[in-house]
């Protein structure tokens, strides 16, 4: 049968950096109000007049080179983003004429904070069925143009920037041994989305609008699904929680992510972490945790990898790979 692999990483990052400090100077909050409820410190800010596909053509360069993949090899880019440059058309194939491809399809997925997750099932299925070879997958967010900064129960929490990976299919055995990805589950549930929404769009207000949040709602679906969709991951593939490397989850909050571990019995030491330096940067913080974890040497080849985010819509979903 066919794999995807994940052949090489990419990372970029603005190099304005907030504080909670800085923060604290312009709303009513504090460092340690953030970082006890959060565990975020610090986030990165876009400048202006810089783009989603500006901070994921850096992100997909990044991984171009790690992988040793030239862009004429790439025959599918799927941007995983909920804040494009524009309505449309898709900020992918604003990154593919950044990048000089003109080949193979390049499209945007929208899932929010799921988003880096469906885009990799996505081009997964699509690999795996032979309607491409070499796929770039991007998370790229400038979550920056959407808060509402009066707001502090949610300007605080996110951050802008940007993930990539890169995806080569090859032959395998077809068993949990096997190298690439061996299964992902993606899931959503509309009756929830009022809970995380931004409250404007083309066909309602004509404008862009703000992020909205119920956090208490968001905290414990977040929780619950995240930890389930690993368990189907694990139990779909015939393997335990004891089996995993590393847990790369969604970078929301710390909290959110020591009460998965505790679920599902994880060591909080097996859980990749980010979300203090970079904040919640929604469809990119798994591809950035991705990039460092690579770059660093926590990651080698043969790992069992877990990835698990959530959403607005909500949308879910885990990926189950081995390096």
């Amino acid at each position: 049968m066919r794999r995807s692999q994940i052949i090489g990483f990419g990372s970029y990052l603005p190099k304005d950096v907030v504080t909670n400090a800085d923060l604290a100077k312009k709303i009513d909050t504090s460092d340690e109000w953030i970082r006890k409820r959060t565990g975020i410190a610090q986030r990165h800010i876009a400048a202006d007049g810089e783009l989603t596909s500006d901070l994921a053509q850096q992100a997909a360069r990044a991984a171009l080179q790690n992988a040793g993949v030239t862009t004429d090899e790439i025959d599918l880019i799927v941007l995983a983003t909920a804040t494009p440059d524009n309505t449309f058309p898709a900020t992918a194939t604003r990154v593919q004429s950044n990048l000089d491809i003109r080949r193979g399809a390049a499209f945007d997925v929208q899932a929010v904070c799921a988003g880096y997750v469906y885009a990799l099932a996505t081009a997964d299925n699509m690999l795996r069925l032979g309607q491409a070879e070499t796929a770039l997958v991007i998370g790229a967010e400038v979550f920056s143009r959407i808060l509402d900064w009066d707001d502090r129960g949610t300007c605080v929490l996110f951050g802008d920037g940007a993930g990539a990976t890169i995806l080569r299919v090859a032959d395998a055995a077809g068993n949990n041994q096997d190298r690439g990805i061996l299964s992902t589950h993606i899931y959503s549930d509309g009756a929830h989305y009022d809970m995380l929404y931004v409250d404007g769009g083309p066909s309602t207000t004509g404008t862009s609008g703000h992020l909205r949040m119920e956090g208490k709602e968001v905290f414990r679906h977040a929780v619950h699904r995240m930890s389930e969709v690993v368990e189907m991951a694990l139990e779909h593939n015939g393997l335990s929680i004891d089996e995993v490397d590393w847990l790369v989850p969604h970078q929301a909050n710390k909290r959110i992510m020591d009460s998965i571990a505790k679920r599902l019995s994880l060591p909080e030491e097996k859980i990749v972490v980010t979300v203090d330096r970079q904040a919640n940067t929604s469809a990119a913080t798994i591809p950035l945790a991705l990039a460092e974890a690579a770059s660093d040497g926590r990651l080698c080849e043969g790992n069992l990898i877990a990835l698990s985010a959530l959403g607005g819509g909500f949308s879910w979903g885990s990926a189950l790979l081995r390096l």
